[in-house]
């Protein structure tokens, strides 16, 4: 890189999402050097909105920016595999948001050509990297709760019923699923790995998209993991890992930066975790992102594209289980 203590970002996509996250960065020190949109007045409006010094009228031109080193997908779930492709063949490094595509086909093929060009592709799931998931994972390696029985997350929200909203149309990927059962998925994941059997059922809106899902995983070490998640209905998103020696609760929202309390099995209170960032706590899934780079890595511990590829798999089956197909797959 021309300046290894300055890795500098694009933003891909204009919109809610990607506002948040350069938020995040700026306020959070990192530097953001243009901003890509199909349309120059959207990307010129947003550069000029963070005091960004280049807007480009197409993401084309963004990912061939020479005084960009690291690409930030922020376009809807159908054109995540064909944007982060387009900044990996440009060679750029990669954070693309979740769901990291549409399907595992599509997560394998990001995967492979990041390997292939020595560059880093990384699924923007910011709550794996936020400290209180860390000090989770500490807590559990430590066999605090002892053996991990049961896992138990939602995501529920209640949003736009318009057919014509994103999260109601088929071909952007919408449906409850990628865009919030993605996180009691990966949560699910983070703690147990790898489910041996995956059940789901579904309720659907009038466009076809999943309203409503639940999920049961198992696992070959006898754990169990529930999860729900709806797009019309919003409820506690909380979540509680359930162990042998104790369980932790998870406080609202469990996503998010947020508190969690650890009790013995008879109910003594033996740890209570609170955080505290700077805006949002998108920007850590950042700071993991340049540090893979700076160590000229490809892939990190936490969330390696590995297991972005296998989540996806988890999904496509969750899919075919309830009947849910997205237009061109």
């Amino acid at each position: 890189m021309a300046d290894e203590k300055k890795l500098r970002w694009g933003i891909l996509g204009t919109g809610g999402i990607a506002r948040m996250l350069t938020s995040d960065l700026l306020v959070n020190g990192f530097t953001v050097a243009a901003a890509g949109s199909r349309s120059l007045e959207k990307a010129r409006a947003f550069a000029d909105e963070f005091g960004i010094p280049r807007a480009h009228g197409s993401y084309e031109e963004l990912v061939a920016d020479p005084e960009v080193d690291i690409v930030y997908v922020a376009t809807p779930h159908a054109f995540h595999h064909q944007d982060a492709l387009l900044a990996l063949r440009a060679g750029k490094h990669a954070l693309v948001e979740k769901a990291f595509t549409l399907n595992a086909v599509q997560a394998q093929e990001l995967a492979d050509v990041a390997a292939d060009n020595g560059l880093v592709v990384l699924e923007a799931m910011w709550t794996r990297f936020l400290p209180h998931s860390v000090r989770l994972r500490e807590i559990l390696g430590a066999g605090t709760i002892g053996d991990v029985r049961t896992v138990i997350a939602d995501h529920t929200q209640s949003l736009p019923q318009d057919p014509a909203h994103r999260i109601q149309n088929l071909e952007l990927g919408g449906g409850a699923l990628l865009d919030l059962g993605i996180y009691p998925v990966s949560f699910a994941w983070d703690v147990l790995g790898a489910p041996a059997s995956v059940t789901a059922i579904a309720t659907k809106t009038p466009t076809g998209a999943d309203r409503q899902t639940s999920i049961l995983f198992g696992y070959d070490s006898l754990a169990t993991a529930v999860l729900t998640t709806s797009l019309d209905a919003a409820g506690p998103n909380r979540a509680a890992i359930v162990g042998t020696k104790g369980w932790i609760e998870i406080d609202r929202v469990f996503y998010e930066p947020t508190s969690f309390t650890v009790y013995a099995t008879d109910g003594t209170v033996l740890e209570r975790c609170t955080s505290e960032v700077t805006g949002r706590g998108m920007h850590f899934q950042a700071a993991e992102l340049e540090r893979l780079v700076r160590a000229g890595l490809t892939a990190g511990d936490v969330l390696p594209p590995a297991e972005s590829v296998a989540i996806l798999a988890t999904l496509d089956e969750i899919r075919r289980q309830i009947g849910l197909a997205y237009p061109g797959e």
